[in-house]
């Protein structure tokens, strides 16, 4: 390999820079060395092993949970010129052996496997038998219990630290709070790894919540502002994604079903027609990962409540891959919260049971919540956000405010006096002065705080309370029941050094649908020649049997019927256009910007 990193980024996958911190997780894993990494969707995960792979010797082994997911991933690497191919239970006898030949025969630059195929021992002593470039697992939230998607099989992959001590091994997540993040790098053995955290804020994404009333109705004129795009509805069970996608359709939209209800062969038939753009709209159970790599998804609706933030932040994240403009729409209804809890209940395990309770109540705070949805999403990560983001349904719409100090200092002095040990249920019933028996038993009805808040209502303290938790004055320790415990920033508070002010609960919130459509990020760029450009990648991906997203993204030809290159050296400085994709596609676009630009 005569290129360097940099070259390889430019010449081969057609990006000018990285971002950060994509050049330091890849001078790593070049180096020898173990890295751990949590990125936002969207964030440029794939290239901190992809680029790796092409510069140390032999093939690099991705272990990805879905198999939907390798297809489109080795399908964009084939579209960049990388030796690139899938081993998973989806490839008949004659194809697998086909991909064993090139695997042995040194052919291969990346190949991606599912974990129990990796595991499986005639796998792993073909491995030992072949120089191991690196180990690369994606998803790896999957590996911990804490985890919103714990799978059993991840567990095992901690074995390929002690079977390959040599060959180094990136673990990498979008979605993993502290405990999670912890539990990674102890169950992969990979305590020595060097710690890559690229935040987790998607700006291009509006978070938007309403109230369920009429749902369907609420749906369809969202999707109004939606005309043209592609996008993804989530609901909880398999009956209301069918009855919803047999609505969609009836209404006019180009809408089908996905669940894990449904044939192999007629969720591949959807998944493939929704990558092509030939569906505009998949409605998709929220419990079924449906792997979708397509970067042009412009929305993604939830109508029914995730069961945690991790999911939610996941399936939103679906949305914008590309960095433009996205929507992400949740409909909260209470009695979503009694069918989750009930689904929770239903498990037979304490403990797991336990951790997902409290996701749920932390789900239903981000849904309830009145102050910037961005700070409270990235604040339940650890993340805080200096200011507000502009760019949710509370920052463009805001509540009413009100000074609430005193009820804050009520509130943490009371949390405070219990002792910080318990959680919000306790810390309310004691501001209120509840009777119950608990409080007696452990003599908090002697309490100075016992009963100073009777004059507020349980919601409304507990919606104090999380607006404290979201704004940095308390934490909820997940890993201690949920207990409250004071922050560094609530002392100055409780002094009375400074003031509070916070959102008025509202009791219901409109639906504010869009005035009118949005640029495509930085780019003020011609819509008619957009328009073409999208017909000539839709002909050549048809062409190719490819989604037409792996030819280019909405973002270079954005790119292109904005600066409207015409020759090809102009064409090779749009991102996303490498030395690959101008001679196989280049000459077609430029033909198409020739031809508008002399109309």
């Amino acid at each position: 390999m005569t290129l360097s990193p940099r070259q390889t980024l430019r010449d081969v996958f057609g990006y000018s820079t990285y971002r950060p911190p994509q050049e330091e997780i890849v001078t790593t894993l070049i180096d020898g060395h173990d890295a751990f990494v949590l990125m936002p969707t969207g964030g440029g995960k794939s290239l901190c092993y992809q680029i790796p792979a092409l510069h140390r010797e032999g093939v690099a082994i991705v272990v990805s949970p879905l198999i939907s997911l390798m297809k489109d991933q080795v399908d964009a690497l084939v579209a960049y010129g990388v030796r690139a191919a899938f081993y998973n239970s989806s490839l008949g006898a004659k194809a697998a052996r086909q991909v064993l030949a090139r695997l042995h025969a040194g052919e291969l630059d990346l190949l991606y496997v599912a974990p129990e195929r990796l595991l499986s021992d005639g796998f792993l002593e073909r491995l030992k038998e072949l120089p191991v470039a690196l180990f690369a697992v994606d998803e790896a939230h999957c590996v911990s219990q804490w985890g919103h998607d714990f799978r059993p099989e991840y567990v095992q992959l901690g074995q390929l630290r002690r079977l390959f001590p040599g060959v180094p091994m990136i673990a990498l997540t979008a979605t993993a709070d502290p405990q999670t993040h912890g539990d990674i790098l102890a169950r992969l053995g990979l305590q020595q790894a060097r710690c890559f955290v690229a935040g987790f804020d998607r700006p291009n994404i509006r978070y938007s919540v309403i109230e369920k009333q009429k749902p369907f109705v609420q749906l369809t004129t969202f999707l109004e502002n939606q005309r043209n795009n592609a996008g993804i509805v989530y609901a909880l069970s398999r009956k209301r994604v069918e009855e919803l996608a047999q609505r969609l359709a009836a209404a006019g939209w180009r809408a089908e079903a996905y669940h894990a209800g449904m044939s192999d062969a007629d969720r591949e038939r959807v998944q493939e027609a929704f990558l092509r753009d030939d569906l505009q709209i998949v409605v998709a159970t929220v419990a079924f990962g449906m792997g979708i790599d397509k970067s042009n998804v412009r929305f993604v609706v939830h109508y029914d409540l995730p069961k945690n933030i991790e999911s939610y932040y996941q399936e939103t994240g679906r949305a914008g891959r590309d960095g433009l403009p996205a929507e992400a729409l949740l409909l909260f209804g209470y009695g979503d919260i009694a069918i989750s809890r009930g689904l929770i209940e239903k498990g037979g395990n304490p403990e797991q049971k336990r951790i997902e309770l409290h996701k749920l109540q932390t789900m239903v705070g981000f849904a309830e919540a009145q102050s910037c949805r961005r700070r409270v999403l990235l604040g339940y990560f650890g993340e805080r956000l200096g200011e507000d983001c502009g760019n949710c349904d509370i920052c463009l719409n805001p509540p009413e405010r009100y000074d609430a100090t005193v009820d804050a200092q009520k509130a943490l002095s009371c949390v405070f006096r219990v002792g910080q040990r318990f959680g919000i249920g306790h810390v309310v019933d004691v501001l209120r002065g509840a009777r119950t028996e608990r409080v007696r038993e452990l003599g908090h009805d002697r309490l100075s705080t016992y009963g100073i808040g009777a004059a507020h209502s349980a919601e409304a303290w507990t919606g104090l309370i999380r607006q404290l938790i979201h704004h940095g004055y308390l934490v909820q320790d997940v890993a201690r029941y949920s207990v409250l415990t004071l922050t560094a920033a609530a002392r100055p508070l409780l002094r009375g050094e400074e003031r509070l002010e916070l959102a008025r609960p509202r009791l219901r919130v409109k639906v504010q649908p869009k005035k009118g459509r949005a640029k495509l990020g930085d780019f003020d760029y011609d819509e008619e020649l957009f328009e073409r450009l999208r017909a000539v990648r839709k002909r050549l991906a048809d062409a190719e049997g490819v989604p037409p997203f792996v030819i280019f993204g909405d973002a270079t030809l954005a790119e292109i019927a904005t600066v409207m290159p015409t020759s090809e050296a102009a064409l090779l400085g749009i991102n996303g256009v490498g030395k690959h994709k101008l001679r196989r596609f280049g000459s077609e676009f430029l033909d198409e910007v020739i031809s508008h630009a002399g109309r």
